[in-house]
């Protein structure tokens, strides 16, 4: 039997009644989290086999892990809560080598692990390419992060507890945004969209990546992490006559269908889309580039999404840009993403939230301006 998670969700105790030779979880990053009614329903249909099938094990940190292995392989290992004070904690902290080691001879036996650069699958593969991309921020861009640092920083310096912990994620978020386009941060109507590229140096080096890429036929994959942002981008493209669409969590299923088969026919050449919506499910091989708009705090989420084009399938070569803005907050959390790649996952932090422990001078200069000297 073939069925959906919401389906099997709803329809739980139908499928407890019976015994189940094997249950095979794909996408199975859906279930990650031990306590959501989708993985407590998958918990109840008897079966004496269980296989999960995922691209991204772990997103965020190694509970992640914990809920799959604790699925397919019960007891292993032991209570969550145990897990965390035994393995987890000094593996995510990345200060001992050996418990990465422990932890990783415990687990080997019990996954098996399939990577494009495997022996078997590059021939199957065209080249990929990634490039960072520096841009500078605009004056405006500029202007608007120094002041939001010194006012959040004033207000973080006398918090405590959660109030500074939420202070600190909305600063980092705002920061964020701004990189991206002060009409982002400011929550500007996407309506109006002259001049948009020159108040960001995003937008501007975007334009110019399409242009060429265009004018070869080509097409491109742009993902953001905000819906706005997407809006945004989707507005100014379509009044350059670009052709353009956007595909976001509130796209209904059978236009999202719609759009896929327009962009790998070549009708639409451009499709925006929001990171997380669109990090699986698609086959977009269509593509000839990606691009990464802003940077999400996990590898594994931007890694998933890239391989929406990057897939067997693929028969052209892959560029993957993205785009980071110099001296600032992002420039920093790109040197904290290469620090996990170059980890092989073995050290595996907790994204956003980690940075909310900071100090408040260690945090003064994740986020403070570095202009070029």
């Amino acid at each position: 039997m073939l069925t959906t998670y919401g389906t099997m969700r709803s329809a739980a105790p139908r499928f407890a009644e019976q015994k189940w030779g094997m249950v095979v979880a794909d996408e199975a990053q859906h279930v990650k989290n031990p306590y959501s009614a989708t993985a407590k329903a998958l918990r109840t249909i008897p079966t004496p086999a269980r296989v999960a099938l995922t691209g991204t094990p772990v997103e965020n940190n190694l509970s992640e892990l914990w809920a799959l292995l604790d699925w397919t392989t019960p007891g292993l290992l032991g209570p969550l809560k145990s897990f965390r004070a035994r393995h987890a904690r000094a593996v995510e902290n990345g200060e001992d080598e050996e418990a990465v080691e422990r932890l990783a001879r415990l687990v080997r036996p019990f996954l098996l692990r399939r990577k494009k650069s495997d022996p078997g699958i590059v021939p199957e593969l065209p080249p990929k390419t990634e490039t960072d991309h520096p841009v500078p921020l605009t004056r405006e861009q500029a202007s608007l992060y120094e002041a939001v640092v010194r006012e959040s920083m004033l207000a973080i310096e006398t918090a405590e507890g959660i109030g500074r912990r939420g202070l600190v994620l909305k600063l980092l978020t705002s920061l964020k945004q701004i990189c991206d386009h002060p009409a982002l941060y400011l929550k500007e109507d996407a309506g109006g969209t002259a001049g948009l590229a020159a108040r960001s140096g995003k937008l501007a080096l975007l334009d110019e990546l399409l242009d060429t890429l265009l004018s070869e036929d080509g097409s491109a994959l742009v993902f953001t992490q905000y819906v706005g942002m997407a809006r945004l981008i989707t507005a100014h493209l379509a009044s350059r006559a670009v052709p353009v669409e956007l595909l976001h969590g509130g796209t209904p299923v059978p236009e999202r269908e719609r759009m896929v088969d327009r962009f790998q026919s070549g009708t639409t050449p451009v499709l925006v889309l929001s990171l997380k919506a669109a990090g699986t499910g698609l086959n977009l091989t269509r593509a000839g580039h990606v691009v990464h708009f802003d940077r999400w705090w996990n590898p594994a989420v931007e890694e998933q999404a890239t391989d929406r084009a990057y897939r067997i399938g693929q028969t052209q070569p892959v560029q993957v840009h993205r785009l980071i803005t110099e001296g600032t907050v992002e420039d920093r959390i790109a040197e904290m993403l290469e620090a996990k790649r170059a980890l092989a996952d073995a050290i595996l932090g907790s994204g956003e939230s980690s940075l909310t422990e900071l100090t408040d001078r260690d945090l003064s200069d994740l986020v403070s301006l570095r202009r070029p000297t």
